[in-house]
């Protein structure tokens, strides 16, 4: 595939608003995961929760977007100047030549659920302040960032669980190939609801624990929120911008698979995650050889890792580095894929490797290269993971633009 290049990146999450806090809670080995206290959610549970949200209202122009996603959204675009990067963009390309690519699971589904706890008695009507299209709906997130970015582009929502925010960076690749936008504007927002928390509970996934991806007694996930934005350029618009930075963080590969073997479990053998990341690696032109670290998706529950475990091992042997950073954020579900894209350029761009927090004994079943501790190594490319419901999954593959270039 085209390579494009990561120009600007910021995130919101757990570990704080902002790269710089995401990369010092990364290198000091610091989790954003806390007990449970959102609204009056009874569940003996732990969660990544983005404090002030309650306290941060949408602007006032877009009022009618209101809800605790767009909340998140906001928040996530304040932040590493990512919308004066946008703003350049705009200028270079024009509003209409920059599309919006967005990833989510639930959207505002919170406010469609509070809206139900004051139905009117008698006729079960929702309460006339309630707005679908601005919070429930699954566009609204891509609606509400396009105005708030002054964008007219192609736009889109993409809701595949877990890797919904992954697999947007394939749309935009394609896209931006078909020659329908110039740049684009990728990534995902999900924040805490009452159906992800219970809908999970329910199927014996929440941990009581803060989340142990690979330890030998992984018990389930922890949920928590986030908002996470690229903005991806192809590397000949840059070429002879000040923007040329050689050593820049690059898209080199996306690979998708559906494997559909089960609604929520993946396949027992990582069939569709394997094909995913065989897949990523062809486009990017790379061996697994030349990969040097693996963001896992690692959930911590124990059908995710056994299988996730399953497909690495038989493509790369046990050598490969790899750690799941949900020990520090928790399962971000729909802004998953985003969140540890960017934290795979963060590892790039400073020469690192996570240690998976929480993990105290790893499954010895597993037989992948598991890290616990953070170790420093130039990276030159990384692989990421996210493996959603129903088997969608997605891999990315980024890597040093200096780099590619030498292959």
């Amino acid at each position: 595939m085209q390579p494009l290049r990561l120009s600007a990146f910021t995130l919101a999450s757990p570990l704080g608003a902002g790269v710089p806090a995401t990369l010092d809670a990364l290198l000091k080995g610091r989790s954003g995961l806390q007990r449970c206290d959102f609204l009056d959610v009874d569940l003996d549970t732990y969660v990544g929760r983005v404090s002030g949200l309650e306290d941060l209202p949408v602007r006032a122009d877009l009022a009618a977007y209101d809800c605790r996603n767009n909340r998140l959204a906001q928040l996530g675009l304040a932040q590493d100047n990512f919308t004066e990067a946008v703003a350049a963009a705009r200028q270079r390309y024009g509003r209409e030549r920059i599309g919006v690519f967005l990833g989510t699971s639930t959207s505002g589904i919170l406010d469609t659920e509070l809206a139900y706890r004051h139905r009117d008695p008698k006729t079960g009507a929702l309460p006339e302040s309630f707005n679908y299209a601005g919070s429930h709906s699954c566009y609204s997130v891509a609606d509400f960032v396009q105005r708030v970015l002054d964008l007219a582009g192609p736009a889109m929502v993409v809701s595949t669980a877990c890797s919904s925010s992954a697999k947007v960076f394939g749309s935009a690749a394609r896209m931006i190939q078909a020659g329908l936008c110039d740049a684009a504007i990728v990534g995902g927002v999900d924040s805490l609801c009452l159906t992800t928390l219970y809908g999970f509970n329910s199927l014996g996934l929440v941990s009581s624990r803060p989340c142990r991806p690979f330890d030998t007694e992984r018990d389930g996930i922890s949920i928590g929120e986030a908002a996470g934005f690229v903005l991806l350029e192809k590397t000949s618009a840059l070429m002879n911008s000040p923007l040329a930075v050689p050593d820049a963080v690059m898209l080199l590969g996306v690979g998708e698979s559906s494997d559909a073997y089960h609604m929520s479990s993946p396949h027992p053998e990582g069939a569709g995650a394997r094909l995913a990341i065989q897949a990523a690696l062809q486009a990017a032109g790379l061996t697994p050889g030349d990969i040097d670290y693996i963001n896992l998706h690692g959930t911590g529950t124990k059908a995710n890792d056994a299988a996730e475990d399953k497909a690495v091992f038989s493509t790369f042997g046990g050598n490969t580095p790899c750690s799941s950073t949900k020990g520090a954020t928790g399962h971000l579900l729909g802004a998953a894929g985003v969140t540890e894209a960017i934290i795979s350029a963060l590892c790039i761009q400073h020469g690192f490797m996570p240690g998976g927090l929480n993990t105290e004994h790893i499954d010895p079943t597993l037989k992948s290269a598991y890290l616990l501790k953070n170790k420093q190594q130039t990276l030159n490319f990384v692989l990421s993971n996210s493996l959603g419901f129903g088997g969608s999954n997605c891999s990315l593959v980024f890597g040093r633009m200096l780099k590619r270039a030498e292959r």
